[in-house]
């Protein structure tokens, strides 16, 4: 192994020199375990970038069949739901689509500058001010449904 490689990386390197009847290299034999985890998470992610979320026109022509409405009218009530959601949210922090989502605010607490450990190496970090952070999240009648 090369110098900069942690001792128990070595170790596996040496049973796996050792072991003659292995005829994997010494890559493949310590990475077999956490590369079919990789190539399972790409294979699900990518079943799912196949397929495209659905445009705005979209949504008004499948709610106008739906509905038997017209596109027209659909669209006004959609920039309508969008301004009401807007104001309520700023106004009391919360806005829920019956069985869709539930939009919440929160306030992020201030930073203060300083010297952080980041990924085992000391980081300056600049302060930052408090903010108002939106977040989505699913209702619960959604989630039993998927």
């Amino acid at each position: 192994g090369r110098p900069s490689d942690p001792w128990w990386l070595k170790q596996i390197w040496a049973q796996a020199a050792s072991d003659s009847d292995s005829s994997l290299s010494h890559s493949s034999y310590i990475m077999a375990p956490a590369m079919k985890a990789m190539k399972a998470k790409k294979v699900a992610m990518k079943a799912t970038k196949g397929q495209k979320a659905m445009t705005k026109g979209g949504l008004m022509g499948s709610l106008a069949d739906a509905t038997e409405m017209k596109k027209s009218d659909i669209a006004k009530i959609l920039n309508s739901l969008t301004e009401i959601g807007t104001e309520e949210v700023k106004k009391t922090g919360k806005f829920t689509l019956p069985g869709l989502c539930m939009i919440k605010t929160r306030q992020k607490p201030a930073t203060k500058a300083g010297k952080r450990l980041m990924f085992g190496k000391e980081v300056m970090v600049k302060a930052q001010p408090a903010k108002t952070v939106v977040r989505a999240s699913p209702v619960s009648a959604l989630k039993s449904q998927i």
